[in-house]
């Protein structure tokens, strides 16, 4: 992988990349001007310092890279088509992510706000589920654990 810039991976057809340093959401806003679109969202998500009553130092991301940029691309094809977006593009983190920091950017663009509003939020649903992205996190006793998306196999092959 390259500098850690937005360009880690090559940008595929639908404008999608896996990046190891700081998402620049507006950056990726800009990516899908179209004066035939209306709505334009915007969803980041960051990482949060406490989950379910435990405190979080950090999010640690690793991926099936390749794999994982083919299901994003294929997300953000099948968005195009199902909520009649102009544009869709997606970002996310590998590596260390602290809280606070962005962990995934999700822009969808479309001739109306509310497919634009929809197609995120089916975007990052589907991200949770299908994308072979994984997050160990870690937390201030040393405690670690893996998960998502919950429906693929680990990284060390555990369940």
């Amino acid at each position: 992988m390259g500098s850690g810039s937005q360009t880690d991976n090559a940008l595929g057809a639908a404008g999608v990349a896996l990046v190891r340093g700081p998402i620049d959401a507006a950056a990726l806003l800009a990516t899908v001007g179209d004066a035939a679109a209306g709505g334009n969202v915007v969803f980041v998500g960051t990482v949060r310092g406490l989950t379910a009553g435990r405190r979080t130092t950090s999010l640690t991301y690793d991926a099936h890279e390749p794999l994982a940029l083919a299901t994003l691309e294929a997300l953000c094809r099948e968005a195009i088509d199902r909520f009649g977006l102009a544009a869709c593009r997606v970002r996310h983190r590998l590596g260390t992510v602290l809280p606070g920091e962005a962990s995934v950017a999700i822009v969808a663009s479309a001739p109306h706000r509310r497919e634009a509003f929809a197609a995120a939020e089916w975007v990052m649903e589907r991200i949770k589920c299908d994308v072979p992205i994984w997050k160990c996190e870690e937390r201030p006793d040393g405690g670690r654990e893996w998960a998502h998306p919950a429906t693929t196999a680990r990284p060390g092959g555990d369940a």
